[in-house]
């Protein structure tokens, strides 16, 4: 639990975040992760280098990075795998669903966290079909 404030509130001192490296992140004025007590939060994270889309028109190649780079934004925070508690796949409008799902299986095959799969109407940038999110504990 984190510890009470002043007024009985729960302190909302963040511990850590770990800022967003395309670029966006400042744009939007968001972080990659952040950690408050022994949560982590992962924003919405897609398989980019340098503003560019990774594995173009491969969900599953997108998926798998996606992941990647949101485990290790945990990570930095000290998540572990085995403590994300729930994750979401955003996917775009054709992108093969069942390639994005089966990286997710492939990647939490030890330990399946909670999951929601949606399509959504758009992702940024264009070319990108698989967006990630998780939230685990530390």
């Amino acid at each position: 639990m984190v510890p009470a404030g002043p007024a009985g509130n729960y302190d909302r001192r963040v511990a850590k975040r770990v800022p967003d490296e395309g670029g966006f992140g400042e744009e939007a004025g968001y972080s990659r992760a952040v950690r408050q007590g022994q949560l982590v939060a992962v924003s919405g994270t897609a398989a980019l280098e340098r503003g560019r889309v990774l594995h173009p028109g491969d969900a599953y190649g997108q998926a798998k990075r996606a992941l990647e780079v949101a485990l290790s934004a945990a990570a930095e925070l000290g998540a572990k795998p085995d403590g994300v508690l729930r994750t979401r796949l955003l996917l775009a409008p054709g992108c093969d669903w069942r390639a994005a799902v089966r990286a997710h299986a492939d990647v939490f095959a030890a330990n399946p966290p909670a999951n929601t799969t949606y399509f959504v109407g758009a992702l940024i940038p264009e070319g990108a079909l698989v967006e990630v999110e998780l939230d685990a504990l530390v």
